[in-house]
């Protein structure tokens, strides 16, 4: 692949911090006075990962797998120990003043907008900053005033925004120089359903409409899910996987659920009869309930699905997915995510509802 067609591109990236040792006791913190003493602590492990332009990646981490260093090493304010770092055509560290104009940046935890004055004078401060051209601006900030809804809030102070009303406004802020790619670390942190569901649409939409490349760093992984085509997940400072996330549901989640809602009660026997050899389980929720568990390793979901609609009249069928949040939460304890050997044989732990089929069934 071109790099002509690479948005970030970083290869055997290293970052190593230089820590004081803390000596015990009243005498050793005299000694540090005088002599300190120093260990170095390895934050990114020689990572090496490229992003496509236009696509959004998920990167993600427990705290201190290294997600943070690496967003700092990406948007030039630190310096890696080794290693090649390249974003926008540009070296981060060595080309600031350039580089940064291709790029937008937004820390959920962090602000770029003044405290005390109106966001519209934020706004404008950010235009001289980025060198905007005050058409562009203008064109900008009305689409983005749109998108995002921020009509009544440009006057006011920042201190007097909500957290979700602030986030819409860091957001604009950081496209205002139309950049070609957006960092976003904990964008939805602390946000409620509502507003974060907006914020996801936004950001799709102008991937859709504007090509932004997007790199996103989040401990909620319904993010994750609802945005990204691909994921980095990062440990100890290495990656341990690098891929779709319905690749990685599929190597480690143990298999998927389906409900069905029956028109007439239907007994257990009979269910199970329909599906004796495909290596599914059955269970009764209540006469006009039932599930069906079906491993990964068992037969297609579609065949048992063709199975049951054409022999018992169904109302609705819900499939519920392997919960992601348990999935990762596996992988860190391995520190690997290398394919399953067990083939993930026993029930439970799906997640949510993804598909839903209404009147899915007819009586044989």
């Amino acid at each position: 692949m071109s790099d002509a067609i690479h948005a970030i591109k970083v290869q055997n990236l290293r970052k190593q911090f230089s820590v004081q040792k803390s000596r015990e006791g009243l005498k050793g913190a005299l000694r540090d006075l005088f002599k300190r003493e120093y260990t170095k602590v390895d934050a990114v492990k020689g990572i090496s990962f490229t992003i496509p332009k236009g696509e959004i990646c998920g990167y993600i981490g427990e705290n201190g797998a290294g997600k943070s260093t690496t967003i700092k090493m990406l948007t030039g304010i630190l310096v890696p120990t080794s290693g090649q770092i390249e974003v926008g055509g540009f070296v981060p560290y060595k080309e600031r003043e350039r580089f940064v104009r291709r790029i937008g940046v937004v820390f959920g935890q962090r602000s770029q907008l003044w405290w005390d004055i109106g966001v519209v004078e934020s706004f404008q401060l950010l235009r001289k900053v980025y060198r905007v051209s005050e058409a562009d601006y203008r064109m900008r900030l009305d689409e983005l005033t749109e998108r995002l809804q921020l009509g009544d809030l440009l006057n006011r102070p920042v201190r007097k925004l909500s957290l979700g009303q602030r986030m819409r406004c860091e957001l604009a802020a950081s496209l205002l120089h139309n950049p070609e790619i957006l960092f976003l670390d904990e964008p939805t942190i602390g946000l409620d359903i509502v507003v974060k569901t907006e914020i996801r649409e936004f950001l799709k939409s102008m991937n859709r409409q504007h090509g932004t490349t997007v790199l996103l760093t989040t401990h909620d992984l319904q993010d994750i899910e609802a945005l990204c085509s691909r994921v980095i997940m990062l440990d100890d400072g290495n990656i341990i996987y690098d891929g779709a996330m319905d690749e990685l549901k599929t190597r480690w989640g143990k298999g998927r659920e389906l409900s069905f809602r029956l028109h007439a009660p239907v007994a257990l026997e009979s269910l199970e009869r329909l599906t004796e050899e495909l290596g599914v389980s059955w269970s009764k929720e209540n006469e006009l309930t039932a599930k069906v568990w079906v491993p990964f390793q068992a037969a297609p979901v579609s065949v048992v699905l063709s199975r049951v609609v054409g022999a018992v009249e169904v109302s609705d069928v819900s499939i519920l997915e392997p919960n992601t949040d348990d999935i990762v939460r596996e992988i860190y304890k391995t520190g690997s995510a290398d394919a399953r050997e067990d083939g993930g044989q026993s029930g439970g732990g799906a997640g949510q509802a993804t598909t839903v089929a209404q009147g899915a069934g007819r009586h044989a």
